[in-house]
């Protein structure tokens, strides 16, 4: 038989077998410090100037075109549609709360209700919005949610 290498006391999945260290609270307010946060109001605020400028260049193209402002209200809608479950969404995760538990129960609670919100919302729109153009609709919905990746961005700065 052959020798397991030598992985420097890694484990089979990669991780070190160095035991769990509790940080005392100056420790933990130190790297709290050094990994930058970004504010989900911060995100939902982007958020809403993509979806006003994907209302903008509906705007514009529609003028253009001759046509009417069924364009532009789809994409308002669809950008409110992303916008308003989101702002849910970060209203209820800033909060703040001490226990673990509650504040992951407290997650799923608000994520759920921000899907039902945007579908509910998805299921009213050709009733709301006059002369719908689904297209531009779901296009702006996807600019709108596609910010959420900037975050990230944000961070590394």
């Amino acid at each position: 038989m052959t020798e397991p290498l030598d992985r420097g006391g890694a484990s089979e999945d990669g991780n070190d077998d160095q035991p769990f260290k509790t940080l005392t609270r100056q420790e933990a307010q130190a790297l709290r410090g050094r990994i930058p946060q970004v504010s989900p109001w911060r995100v939902v605020a982007v958020q809403a100037l993509a979806g006003l400028l994907c209302t903008a260049i509906a705007v514009v193209v529609t003028q253009l075109m001759g046509q009417g402002s069924g364009a532009a209200w789809s994409a308002l809608y669809g950008a409110a549609a992303v916008v308003l479950p989101a702002a849910l969404l970060a209203r209820g995760m800033t909060r703040g709360t001490r226990n673990a538990v509650a504040a992951a129960v407290g997650f799923m609670f608000w994520e759920m209700l921000k899907i039902a919100v945007a579908i509910a919302m998805l299921v009213i729109a050709a009733k709301v919005v006059p002369n719908l153009s689904w297209p531009v609709l779901l296009v702006t919905m996807v600019v709108c949610m596609k910010v959420n990746w900037l975050a990230l961005l944000w961070r590394r700065r």
